[in-house]
């Protein structure tokens, strides 16, 4: 049964059943095969991004049926400026994807928000492609990425290739396809990624996959900390995640000496965001569990944090201050202009480019400490630009 959260900006977003081995869910758990069947223990988390990214795939449907299908056009006033431009891009791309299918093909098929059973791969396995076109010779699936904090790429997606396996699988019969081509969509990272692959090629990691699923729907194997932990459900309590957090440094045999190697403070940097992520998770999962009175764990407790003193009538309060004799610059805030991510918001990526353009500095940022693979080039440090100025001298 579908459940329905009022979580993003006043809007009623339904959170569409999903399966236990979902396409979006498959790169964790082809790897670490127990965390569909532990995940399955904790209740469905929705945040607040998910809810906006939900809100646009609505939109996002709502035009292209209105545009492919001639449906009713959506009312989008009640859209953000931003929400529109984005969603639009990804609209255009599947137009344009569509039209080049059916110059190649009159038989060619759309679908919109198509429902993907690849259970001949998966146990139960289903979902839901964005957009699906399918004609002789060749079949696409593409998919929105609302999100802006990570890119997702099409290459070697395994969600993308599920997709794809579940639209052959309804199509197999009626259409000579010879070429998958999958496309991730993400308009807020200016980011179009495809990948392409052979049929059969596909057909193939499909089969490969088969015995993996299995025993992920089985909920057998060994939890595998990978890059996904952070998107698991079961991450706050996971043991096989604490260790790797709390051990990994000593891979070379215990303690070494009283104070770490230079190997060891790298290896720690590399888990830098797992490390931080799990901490703060495994807080904010224990918070919540004694605010509920679900849990008293020991050796902590819950107390008052520290509150700060707020005007309950603001108006009422600046009269008061004004019928004494108190100037205005003394008592009121000067007025202040909205962050350059609230203005795109109002105004879109066109409008921020067109009328504040001139007005907007990008300084250099601050240095950070990034692995070697990093494609940003390494800054000149102090050491380095004083060895440089020894060796022209």
């Amino acid at each position: 049964m579908n459940n329905v959260f009022k979580s993003w900006n006043g809007w009623l977003v339904v959170a569409k059943k999903h399966a236990l081995l979902g396409a979006s869910s498959s790169a964790r758990w082809l790897v670490c095969t127990p965390s569909a069947r532990l995940e399955a223990m904790f209740p469905d988390e929705q945040s607040p991004y998910a809810a906006e990214g939900t809100i646009a795939h609505d939109l996002a449907e709502s035009i292209l049926r209105h545009k492919l299908e001639g449906k009713k056009s959506p009312k989008l006033d009640d859209y953000s400026t931003e929400m529109i431009e984005a969603v639009n891009r990804y609209v255009d791309i599947c137009e344009e994807k569509v039209n080049e299918s059916r110059a190649r093909s009159s038989d060619a098929e759309a679908m919109i928000e198509a429902r993907l059973d690849f259970s001949r791969w998966v146990p139960e396995g289903f979902g839901t492609g964005d957009m699906v076109i399918v004609a002789d010779g060749i079949l696409e699936v593409i998919d929105l990425k609302y999100g802006k904090g990570v890119p997702v790429s099409a290459v070697e997606n395994t969600q993308m290739r599920l997709y794809a396996l579940g639209a052959y699988d309804v199509n197999e019969f009626l259409y000579d396809i010879k070429t998958v081509r999958m496309t991730i969509v993400q308009p807020r990272l200016d980011s179009v990624s495809t990948d392409e692959m052979a049929l059969d090629e596909l057909l193939d990691w499909g089969e490969e996959i088969k015995p993996i699923a299995q025993r992920a729907f089985n909920g057998e194997g060994n939890c595998t900390p990978c890059d996904y932990c952070n998107f698991c459900k079961a991450r706050h309590t996971c043991r096989a995640l604490a260790d790797t957090c709390l051990t990994a440094f000593y891979k070379d045999g215990g303690k070494l000496n009283q104070l770490l190697t230079d190997s060891e403070v790298s290896d720690i940097l590399a888990m830098k965001d797992l490390i931080t992520k799990w901490i703060k998770g495994v807080y904010d999962f224990a918070y919540e569990k004694a605010l509920a009175g679900e849990k008293q764990w020991p050796g902590f407790k819950l107390v008052e944090g520290t509150s700060r003193r707020t005007i309950t009538d603001p108006d009422a309060a600046a009269q008061t201050l004004l019928d004494n004799g108190y100037k205005e610059e003394d008592i009121f805030k000067p007025r202040e202009l909205e962050g350059i991510t609230n203005l795109q918001k109002v105004l879109g990526k066109k409008g921020v480019a067109e009328y504040l353009d001139a007005y907007i500095d990008k300084p250099e940022g601050k240095p950070t400490l990034v692995p070697d693979s990093d494609k940003r080039p390494a800054i000149n440090t102090v050491e380095t630009m004083m060895n440089e100025f020894d060796d022209e001298v």
